[in-house]
């Protein structure tokens, strides 16, 4: 029997995803060359010391600018809900090898991928606040030293927030088989759908009825 695919992700959303992960990893990095003098070599990809002090900043700003698009674009289906509270709370028996269908039923994304969503959206927003306060070439000289000094941390805990965030986003892709082909080719399985996020899948073939 021929599998049948349902839409997962437009084209608009796929290539706003894989543009935003390319600049969260060239972001990462010169901020990483910049962080600790071991990282210092990371400085190489970007033309040396003196670049990639100057990118790091409109790298970020261009990752924050496309995030917004992405954020109007799912925050809806990002709603906490109340399902998603006992997603979460059963998560870590899903992680020892549970059965997916035992979950809570969910919709578009699970508690975890809105977890994800979330502090991504979270992460970004402190790391532009806070990189604004020191941003040399522009607004550094409007605050104060030890103001500078206490947004360099909260800015580098920020980032080690998104990092780790990013960091399960990519192994729950990776362990969730057909979760890729979502975001390169825009659909799934409708059995895939139906086992792992069945109200979706029925929202979607009431639609197509």
């Amino acid at each position: 029997m021929k599998k049948r695919y349902i839409e997962r992700h437009s084209p608009s959303m796929r290539a706003n995803h894989w543009s935003v992960a390319i600049l969260f990893f060239l972001a990462g990095l010169s901020g990483f060359a910049l962080f600790h003098p071991s990282l210092f070599f990371f400085t190489h990809l970007f033309g040396g010391p003196q670049w990639t002090r100057i990118l790091h900043p409109y790298l970020g700003i261009a990752m924050f600018v496309l995030f917004l698009f992405m954020f109007f674009m799912a925050a809806g289906a990002n709603a906490w809900r109340k399902e998603d509270s006992q997603w979460v709370g059963k998560a870590g028996t899903l992680i020892r090898g549970g059965d997916p269908s035992q979950m809570p039923p969910m919709g578009k994304f699970n508690g975890g991928q809105k977890v994800v969503f979330w502090m991504s959206a979270l992460s970004l927003l402190v790391l532009l606040l806070t990189g604004i306060t020191f941003w040399q070439a522009w607004f550094a000289s409007s605050f104060s030293i030890p103001l500078q000094r206490f947004m360099l941390v909260l800015h580098a805990l920020a980032a080690f927030v998104f990092v780790l965030t990013i960091l399960v986003h990519i192994y729950a892709a990776i362990w969730v088989k057909g979760t890729f082909r979502a975001m390169i080719r825009g659909n799934v399985s409708t059995g895939w759908a139906r086992y792992h996020h069945p109200k979706w899948y029925e929202e979607e073939t009431k639609k197509q009825a």
